[in-house]
């Protein structure tokens, strides 16, 4: 697994793809590496005063909460309600203020080797009206990982968030494949054939890596 960069946003084909999982997992192979790794929670919803994502994520790391998740550096935008970013912060009454969460990566950025940024959903997922995720990533000008997995229709979704960061001129980093759902080999089979020659006609410079199945 290699990296050239120190800020990575990490989405997934769905809500529900093995994010939290997959991100955990890779700042776990980096920090064995020698890598000094950090993960940032994008945008937690469902939650109040703390991400849980982050703290899945340093369950799967090994190590306790850092002083960046006690001080939300590495979450900074909470919302309580279980849904979309920009339903959950009107549910709120509140506003998304997105120069949070990119000052807090710029912090992490200086005293991390690599930022792991954990998206909220796919790529689509609407932060306002007219902004989604996949929007900030283009705007900062990040690098991209994206998670799938072999669940039945996982194709479709792979694709068309792939053409999605085709058409916006996205590096894609790695394609993350999670093995936790793979509990049909002949559709799993099928779907990495499949997403691995996608990969090699309009992504030849992106890395795959597999994250296996976590029990905790």
């Amino acid at each position: 697994m290699t990296t050239d960069t120190n800020v990575i946003f990490i989405s997934g084909i769905d809500t529900d793809a093995g994010k939290s999982y997959a991100t955990g997992h890779i700042a776990k192979m980096l920090a064995a590496q020698g890598v000094k790794a950090i993960t940032q929670k994008f945008i937690q919803t469902g939650c109040h005063d703390y991400s849980e994502d982050i703290e899945l994520h340093r369950k799967i790391m090994g190590i306790p909460a850092t002083p960046q998740d006690i001080d939300h550096t590495t979450a900074p935008v909470i919302f309580s309600y279980p849904a979309s970013a920009q339903l959950a912060a009107r549910i709120d009454n509140s506003e998304i203020d997105l120069s949070l969460v990119a000052d807090a990566t710029q912090k992490l950025a200086r005293d991390y080797d690599v930022v792991l940024i954990e998206g909220a959903g796919g790529l689509m997922v609407p932060i306002t009206d007219t902004y989604t995720t996949i929007d900030y990533v283009a705007d900062h000008n990040l690098q991209l990982a994206l998670v799938t997995n072999g669940k039945l229709g996982s194709i479709n979704h792979t694709i068309l968030s792939l053409e999605a960061i085709k058409n916006r001129n996205i590096k894609l980093k790695w394609l993350i494949y999670n093995e936790h759902f793979d509990t049909d080999p002949i559709i799993s089979a099928d779907t990495r054939g499949y997403i691995r020659r996608y990969l090699d006609r309009h992504f030849p410079d992106t890395e795959i890596i597999v994250v296996p199945s976590i029990e905790l």
